[in-house]
């Protein structure tokens, strides 16, 4: 093909001097298979190379050098055309399918709207019949039950018992059970309210809505995929795959039917999200069949009020209740699929505490956990398998996945601690704050995320110290993205080396925890990211330091596989949680993993009342102890005062000898408690409303100006930009630049990193302020800036240059260069400018700093 073609046929004109246009070149076949190998290899090859390749095929001897650089230069050229037309052509498949299911919902809700204008004027006719004919109370009475019959949603067949235990019965259900899905997913059977944020195009996960007014929970989405209706049922089928908080999926029975699809008979068990509530399980009817028009429909609903089979007894859970749910898988022309995922549950909410009952009654809580998972599950896989998403590493994105899901079930094992795994309760010490239990029978949970090799031979086991707190004011993400950044404000290094010695054959003696821990740098690397970021898979390594004999073990690095995920403050309902695991440094596809980390999972906000000293974070088991009448948060305050609330859940495994068990158990609630501590300190020092409500609020150690909005801030400022202009003559904000409020909000939103050292003769200068360029900067908050120092971020050159520099005119600036940030990413910057800022007595106050354009290397 490529023999045919001539330079006259490009359709881009070609430069002159790069061509004589009077020479008409028609390659062989021959001579374009040699170029197409050499452009397989190197689609850019240089002057050197491209000489060579006239040496080394004898072929190619009558071809000019330049009209082989033009050659290479149309093929990349055609190669981009193929490219940009095929994404072109995805794009345009993907918009189509998209506009076809915005029309069909545009029709759902025209029919929804045209349902309740009939029922708001029939209810409108039996008002004025019932008013014109009779008083009476009874009769009116039966109107509004007549009404409220005309509104009800969701009814439950219910259906005799010996019709239900034979396959004609269960048939019979399923079909109901089809139907009344379908009328959810397609029809006006429940009142969808669409998540703000959650709107339709190529790129975007697809449309989600939750209930509005029905009996249970209820959310619904529908999205394109790129994938097969069979790929995705059985995917979706495969539960523990994609929903976190699914424990087990047991069939029990498989029935064909004589349409040629299936029923099955399934028990599952789900996690409980906290400590302070039993698990779920569910016992449902699975039906899996195909339409008329080529569609496949997977719809499930509970046994358990239908009169159907019984269910496998159940001691540790509480039976929930799924209502008609499932998902419709719709072909599309040119491939790909049409989904739409409905998810409907009862989970008995009056079976758990009066203050957790926001967690089993939210539809957004369900969206999130189950509905929008399975959607970006889908899509995950849909763009791995198409080849859209490359990992580094040499990790196969399938190995990638289950290391998540193995830290996940850890987790939410060591929470959970079913009795049927081994795990048994210890006494306590006195104080409820916390719960340990024991599992010293290994052989009953080795499984996905243990490894026998953990467990010594003298005998041993698993320990786990556990304890649950409320939040207020305290935003999921914000806490959790903080407990990432800065480990060392509440982690103690000598803890995490004894939890990684279960790794190793010489375990290390057991330590007693330190309130202040070691220091210690971490390094985050990477290793992969779902499609929407909302979940990052990462190795971090620990810097080990040692400053007695005694701490040798301390040298050496530790590696942690971490899971986080829910750190978008966007994301409604999302639950946000931080999970690890030590590692060695092989760092194997079945390496064992004991997980242990933090969950804050958001209640939906609630009006209360909550007087000005109101603390922010509360043992939750305390709370639960008092009457229904006092957990609820009350004062003499003012009434009507809006909260955040949250929960947040903690668990830390440990491995143990027997002989050791005791000192083990002892360090554990020391340290677990010491980490509650310092949660509750982070809490309280990044509430957003701190500043903001009326609170007393004390000034973080190290910085009393770098609080926004303060007075002291906006003086801070004000010298900033004063000794910017009599240093270099310049205006740093404009010469426009107002005072007061608008020049601190000029400088805070400013593009370029602006931040502030202390200048003392005796120490290394520790920042103290920072816009909010420079935080992203440094990759930390406004909390925990007074930990880090220039030495860390400046290199030595760098450094020198600016003391020379600033030594002999209070000014220094430093050229394009690199430096570091806080979690030890590279950053670049075209130039870096130093100046001495001084009060209104001339006194010198701080250093400040400028990295003007800079990047993430």
């Amino acid at each position: 093909m490529w023999g045919k073609m001539a330079f006259s046929m490009h359709k881009e004109p070609l430069n002159s001097k790069q061509i004589d246009s009077s020479k008409y070149v028609r390659y062989t076949p021959e001579q374009v298979e040699a170029l197409e190998r050499v452009y397989n290899e190197c689609p850019k090859p240089s002057s050197l190379r491209r000489q060579h390749l006239i040496r080394e095929c004898p072929i190619l001897s009558n071809i000019e050098p330049k009209q082989i650089k033009v050659w290479f230069q149309n093929r990349r050229c055609r190669e981009k055309q193929r490219n940009e037309a095929s994404r072109l052509q995805t794009v345009n498949r993907k918009l189509t399918a998209m506009n076809k299911l915005l029309m069909e919902e545009n029709d759902r809700l025209q029919k929804q709207v045209s349902h309740l204008v009939y029922e708001n004027g029939y209810m409108k006719q039996q008002l004025r019949t019932a008013s014109a004919t009779t008083t009476d109370n009874n009769s009116c009475e039966s109107v509004v039950v007549s009404g409220q019959q005309q509104q009800q949603q969701n009814p439950t067949p219910r259906h005799p018992q010996s019709d239900a235990n034979n396959p004609a019965g269960l048939h019979i259900i399923a079909e109901e059970t089809l139907a009344e899905f379908l009328s959810k997913a397609t029809g006006t059977a429940v009142d969808w309210d669409q998540i703000i944020g959650m709107k339709p195009g190529p790129d975007s996960i697809g449309i989600v809505a939750v209930s509005r007014n029905c009996s249970g929970i209820a959310a619904r989405a529908c999205g394109l995929v790129s994938l097969k209706p069979t790929m995705i049922a059985e995917i979706l089928k495969d539960r523990p795959s994609w929903f976190r908080d699914c424990r087990c999926v047991d069939v029990l029975s498989i029935i064909p039917t004589a349409n040629g699809g299936t029923i099955e008979l399934i028990y599952m068990q789900t996690y409980a999200p906290t400590t302070l509530a039993a698990a779920r399980d569910f016992w449902t009817l699975r039906y899996t069949t195909s339409l008329e028009d080529g569609s496949l429909v997977v719809c499930e609903r509970s046994l358990t009020s239908t009169g159907g089979p019984t269910g496998p007894p159940t001691s540790c859970f509480v039976r929930a209740e799924m209502l008609p749910s499932g998902f419709l898988i719709r072909p599309c022309e040119g491939g790909g699929s049409i989904i739409h995922i409905v998810d409907h549950v009862d989970l008995d909410v009056w079976s758990v505490p009066e203050v957790l009952r926001p967690l089993y009654e939210s539809s957004k809580i369900l969206a999130q956990k189950m509905t929008i998972a399975a959607l970006l599950h889908i899509r995950q896989i849909s763009q791995e398998t198409n080849g859209e998403i490359k990992y580094g590493g040499g990790r196969q994105p399938a190995v990638l996945r289950t290391f998540s899901q193995r830290l996940c079930r850890g987790f939410n094992d060591a929470v959970n601690g079913f009795v049927d795994d081994g795990w048994s309760l210890m006494g306590s010490d006195g104080v409820e704050d916390m719960t340990i239990m024991i599992n010293s029978s290994p052989g009953k949970f080795i499984g996905s995320q243990y490894n026998a090799s953990m467990f010594s031979s003298f005998g041993g086991g698993v320990l786990c110290a556990k304890a649950s707190m409320l939040l207020q004011n305290v935003p999921p993400a914000l806490l959790v993205r903080f407990l990432r950044e800065h480990r060392s404000e509440w982690a103690d290094y000598g803890v995490d080396t004894y939890s990684a010695a279960c790794l190793k054959p010489n375990p290390c003696a057991v330590p007693y925890a330190r309130t202040s821990g070691f220091p210690s740098s971490q390094v985050i690397l990477p290793l992969a990211q779902t499609v929407e970021h909302e979940e990052f898979l990462e190795v971090v390594r620990l810097e080990g330091h040692a400053f007695t004999p005694d701490d040798v073990a301390l040298t050496q690095d530790m590696y942690l596989l971490q899971l986080c995920s829910g750190i978008d403050e966007n994301a409604v309902g999302a639950c946000a949680q931080l999970i690890f695991a030590p590692i060695d440094e092989s760092f194997a596809d079945n390496a064992p993993l004991l997980p242990s980390g933090f969950r804050v999972i958001p209640l939906d906000p609630k009006t209360v009342m909550d007087g000005p000293g109101a603390t922010r974070t509360l043992d939750l088991a305390s709370a639960l102890e008092v009457g229904p009448g006092i957990n609820r948060l009350s004062s003499d305050g003012e009434p009507n005062n809006y909260n955040l609330r949250s929960v947040l859940t903690i668990a830390f495994h440990f491995t143990f000898e027997n002989h050791l068990r005791d000192d083990v158990v002892s360090m554990a609630r020391q340290y677990v408690r010491s980490v509650v501590g310092s949660v509750q300190r982070v809490a309280m020092a990044i509430a957003p409303s701190r500043v903001s409500s009326g609170l007393e609020t004390k000034p973080l150690p190290g910085y009393p100006e770098a609080l926004p909005g303060s007075p002291e801030a906006l003086t801070l400022v004000h010298w900033i930009c004063r000794s910017y202009r009599i240093h270099t003559g310049d205006e740093l904000l404009g010469a426009d630049s107002q005072a007061g409020d608008a020049l601190l909000k000029q400088l805070w939103h400013h593009t370029d990193a602006i931040m502030c050292c202390s200048l003392k003769s005796n120490a290394s200068p520790v920042f103290t302020f920072a816009n909010q360029a420079g935080l992203d900067m440094l990759e930390t908050t406004l909390v925990a800036l007074q930990d880090i120092m220039l030495d860390k971020i400046v290199d030595e050159a760098g450094r020198k240059i600016l003391c020379l520099e600033f030594m002999e005119q209070g000014f220094g600036h430093l050229p394009a260069g690199i430096c570091v940030s806080s979690m030890g990413r590279r950053v670049s910057y075209e130039q870096a400018i130093a100046w001495k800022v001084v009060d209104e007595d001339a006194t010198t106050h701080c250093l400040a700093l400028i990295f003007i354009n800079w990047s993430f290397v």
